[in-house]
């Protein structure tokens, strides 16, 4: 018997089957189980939030301390209001700072260390005033005296990924010169004997 040749205009057709229709219990139990990942997802997040993210500006102060307890660190501003400061320094990478006005009430709360307020720094502008208000306290201090600078250092975690330190430099007068950001020997395990 020759064998068959291959003739692409006479291939075996068969019906395809029919598509069934989503039955109507199948889609309800579907969207209850999106429905409940979705809840379960928002609780999840909601329990991730710090307790800071959870006061409102116009709040009264009394909120505030009650959620965070009393601030580690105060500061009189030039508007006339307040920054209470709640640091996590020295082993820790965030600082809460909350501007309260002259009659108690929250203006804002939010983590100062991080990238887009240590920005904020304007270099020949601010001094060791503005950045001790700003950051509050540093995790350390040190003086270079061939540079004849005065270094603040602040841990911080950028990108919730990268442990970093945020270096100030100051020259003799207290006047920011420059910035600069270095690794965390803290959380680097090449190089934890440097502390």
């Amino acid at each position: 018997m020759p064998p068959e040749e291959f003739m692409p205009d006479r291939l075996p057709t068969a019906p395809l089957p029919a598509a069934t229709p989503p039955q109507p219990a199948r889609a309800g139990r579907l969207r209850r189980t999106a429905l409940a990942c979705a809840c379960f997802g928002a609780v999840m997040l909601a329990g991730c939030a710090q307790p800071w993210q959870q006061v409102q500006p116009g709040e009264d102060q009394s909120t505030l301390i009650t959620r965070l307890g009393p601030p580690r660190e105060t500061y009189d501003l030039p508007n006339g209001s307040r920054r209470l400061m709640w640091p996590t320094q020295p082993m820790g990478e965030t600082t809460t700072a909350a501007d309260v006005d002259a009659s108690g009430k929250v203006l804002s709360v939010r983590q100062v260390l991080q990238p887009n307020e240590f920005y904020r720094a304007e270099i020949g502008k601010w001094t060791r005033d503005d950045v001790l208000v700003n950051f509050g306290r540093p995790v350390e201090t040190s003086y270079f005296p061939l540079m004849k600078r005065e270094v603040w250092t602040y841990r911080y975690l950028e990108d919730n990924v990268w442990y970093l330190m945020f270096n100030f430099l100051f020259d003799d007068h207290g006047v920011l010169q420059s910035t600069q950001k270095s690794p965390d020997p803290l959380h680097d395990p090449d190089r934890r004997s440097a502390f």
